[in-house]
């Protein structure tokens, strides 16, 4: 009998590493997923970027690629895969958000996988655990823009490399090198700013001192996914207006990234591999420049033109989860050592501790007041407060987004300043009349109900059309009702006798 415990232990060992092999991504996984779906709807709000998607993925496939011609190239597969997505669940809150909280909780997988390989279960665990409760990432994890998308192909790229740099000769690497490559050209083409990866990728490389195959085969890969998403982005440059409003780098502005780049240190140093040899593959050796290198490429192309927004490069936070996965397995280790009963609470512990200390950063996140305006909002008040034959302007013209998500919020209204519709212009808010026209129809009007920015964040008109729209107000109309709400104003307006 006695010789049948060795069998029974050897059993119930493997039944343990089993369990832990799918704990490390499945908990990360629906972890993620129960913060996404918290407050999903943000009491039924949409915000002007998220608009923009919904209006587009509402056209139908050729008047997508019409539109792409003339403006937001850079965004035209996420467009496409939203209209698809439209199409079959029908256009709502849900359908907008669904996709970033599947893919940030993907991503959240992917890091318990990357760490639970080079650091341990732990490591794995508190890392996945740590992608969703990150600030930024819970901005972006109900948003309905591609980033977190993004941010789920870096992870899974990542995955992939880790698993190509663990594999030992003989092994059949050529289906995972073809799954890294598209991993990367499909990021790309959602963002081309997440070829920046592909550099924290060869930091990597050079910080274990990869063998010149691998560093042939990533070379070959990467250059392909680049050469697929070169077409792209020489189109997408002739379209740079559309980020001309980003201000030129200042030194506050680098404070955020400075943070990150010292937490993601601190990470690293808690990462100290008992082997000797520092050189070997680990969390710090793969987290820290997939922090650090795009914050940094994109503070080094904002020097060029100004394109420094968090929303570029929210893929780096997957490689500070994993140095913040590192340092949690570090503490466990720690703790093992002198309190080894309690161990395995601390990356419960830590995880509900920050939970309750960002439970005002969680609120605020799925309330409407997080974002700069609500377009369904406005929508609302315009509805109660309209009248068959009354005219309704905006200024500026992209503030039209709220009546192009909300057309039956609109329904009898005359856009007298429109002269081509969205659609039919192939643009995102429509081409206006002339300012001698917009006044022309202007003064033929009795009624005008006029759409704009609340005061706290509105600017001072600087289009000519916006100018001559307040002039004409101002002048033959008087205020008889105004309204604001969400980040947004409709002011009715009533021609002086």
């Amino acid at each position: 009998m006695p010789s049948d415990i060795p069998v029974i232990s050897s059993a119930s060992a493997l039944f343990v590493s089993r369990r832990r092999r799918v704990l490390v991504w499945l908990v990360p996984l629906l972890w993620t997923l129960g913060l996404g779906l918290w407050g999903l709807s943000r009491q039924e709000s949409v915000w002007r970027d998220e608009a923009a998607t919904w209006q587009v993925a509402g056209r139908s496939t050729d008047e997508i690629w019409a539109m792409l011609a003339n403006v937001d190239a850079v965004h035209g597969l996420y467009y496409l895969l939203m209209h698809g997505l439209f199409e079959v669940f029908g256009a709502s809150t849900t359908t907008l958000r669904l996709p970033s909280v599947l893919a940030v909780s993907a991503a959240a997988a992917c890091v318990g996988l990357v760490g639970s390989r080079l650091a341990g279960f732990w490591a794995g665990v508190g890392g996945g655990m740590a992608l969703g409760l990150l600030p930024s990432v819970q901005f972006y994890l109900q948003e309905g823009r591609p980033y977190a998308l993004v941010a789920a192909g870096a992870a899974l790229s990542t995955l992939l490399l880790v698993s190509l740099l663990e594999g030992g000769p003989g092994r059949r690497t050529w289906p995972r090198w073809a799954a890294y490559g598209i991993a990367v050209l499909v990021c790309a083409l959602l963002n081309w700013l997440s070829l920046l990866a592909l550099p924290a990728h060869a930091a990597t490389l050079g910080w274990v001192r990869a063998g010149r195959a691998v560093w042939l085969r990533w070379a070959a890969y990467g250059s392909a996914a680049v050469a697929g998403a070169l077409p792209l982005i020489l189109f997408s440059r002739g379209q740079s207006d559309q980020v001309s409003w980003i201000p030129p780098l200042t030194w506050p502005m680098l404070i955020g990234p400075g943070i990150l780049l010292a937490v993601g240190g601190l990470g690293a140093w808690a990462d100290r591999p008992d082997r000797p040899d520092r050189r070997a593959l680990s969390v710090a050796a793969v987290g820290l420049p997939l922090l650090a290198v795009p914050q940094l490429g994109l503070i080094g192309l904002s020097l060029v033109q100004p394109l420094f927004q968090d929303r570029y490069v929210l893929f780096s936070m997957v490689g500070l989860a994993m140095l913040i996965g590192a340092a949690l397995a570090a503490a466990v280790r720690l703790c093992a050592r002198r309190f080894p009963r309690v161990s395995a609470l601390v990356v419960p512990g830590v995880v509900g501790a920050s939970v309750l200390a960002l439970l005002p950063v969680e609120l605020g996140k799925r309330a409407p007041a997080s974002r700069v305006d609500d377009v369904l909002a406005v929508a609302g008040e315009v509805a109660g407060l309209k009248r068959d034959g009354d005219a309704v302007l905006f200024v500026p013209a992209a503030r039209r987004d709220t009546a192009l998500v909300s057309p039956s919020a609109f329904g009898g209204l005359a856009d007298v300043a429109l002269a081509a519709s969205p659609v039919a212009s192939a643009t995102l808010k429509g081409e206006e009349a002339e300012p001698a026209r917009i006044r022309e129809s202007l003064l033929g009007q009795q009624r005008v109900l006029l759409v704009t920015d609340a005061a706290e964040v509105a600017k001072a008109p600087s289009a000519e059309r916006d100018k001559a729209k307040e002039a004409v107000l101002r002048e033959h109309f008087r205020v008889v009702a105004d309204r604001q709400v969400r980040g947004r104003r409709v002011t009715v307006y009533e021609r002086r006798a």
